[in-house]
């Protein structure tokens, strides 16, 4: 009999990948988020009982990031339940680099439970799924100054790992780094973009402090503020500027780089900037 999995964050980057995988291979799966029904809120441990019941292994995507202080907390009393309800196996997709990740992650491998961890560096789809599709689809980016490069990730790669640790023993008990082939500086990419898609797209870099102000000038929120002056300050500072070859070895080939993901991403046309009428 096949196990049935909850996926926790199921209409996000990573939980979809791994939610479409799970049904084409017939295996039996729970949506958790606050739209599926029983709901998983984080913000609300109470529901969480009914949620795992009857759910043997649990793919975890916490958010909106580990880096916040209440992930320590949610992580511990996730996994008490986990361990009451008879979850057998525990998979976290977690950041590479920041502290309070790692303290999370040593909750889920001292937890008695079999795990996986995915440490993770940015990824590739953040551009084109995620924070960054805007400011292209503008034609205008305004970017703190970062001089680290990023080893970024393909989802589609990290998303195979996730499946398999799902689904097979082969990564029982594993912690893997995961990073893309090549380091890449955040000006490389968006130059990189609008020359796959040839269109121009002007990239302006402030000082941090400069760009955060201008965010909440738009009308973003604290929390958000507080979560991307973290990352920039904290993640992207060049401890994380190295490639770590854990992705190839799992998956037995090269993962993708940024060149294939750009010209594979502009074919698709989510990336063209639309004529706006004045």
């Amino acid at each position: 009999m096949k196990p049935k999995t909850l996926i926790i964050g199921s209409s996000g980057k990573t939980g979809s990948r791994i939610l479409s995988k799970l049904n084409q291979a017939g295996y039996p799966v729970r949506l958790g988020s606050r739209k599926a029904e029983p709901t998983f809120d984080w913000e609300k441990p109470e529901g969480w009982e009914d949620v795992l019941q009857g759910i043997n292994q649990v793919y975890i995507s916490f958010q909106p990031d580990l880096a916040v202080p209440s992930s320590l907390e949610a992580i511990k009393t996730l996994v008490q339940v986990c361990r009451s309800n008879q979850v057998k196996r525990l998979v976290l997709l977690s950041g590479r680099g920041e502290p309070e990740a790692r303290a999370c992650e040593q909750i889920v491998q001292n937890s008695g439970l079999e795990w996986t961890i995915l440490r993770s560096s940015w990824f590739l789809q953040n551009f084109s799924e995620g924070m960054f599709l805007e400011q292209i689809l503008e034609g205008r980016v305004l970017f703190p100054k970062v001089a680290a490069k990023e080893p970024f990730v393909d989802l589609d790669d990290l998303c195979e790992l996730a499946f398999a640790s799902l689904v097979t023993d082969k990564h029982k008990n594993k912690l893997y780094e995961l990073t893309g082939p090549e380091l890449v500086s955040f000006k490389d990419v968006f130059e990189t973009i609008a020359e796959v898609t040839n269109q121009p797209i002007s990239f302006e870099e402030l000082p941090l402090d400069d760009y955060l102000v201008t965010l909440k000038s738009f009308g973003l929120p604290e929390d958000v503020l507080w979560l991307i002056s973290y990352l920039f300050r904290t993640v992207l500072d060049g401890r994380n500027e190295s490639v770590v070859n854990d992705l190839e070895l799992a998956l037995g080939r090269k993962p993708k780089d940024f060149q294939t993901y750009a010209k594979e991403t502009a074919k698709s046309g989510i990336w063209k900037i639309q004529e706006r009428v004045s």
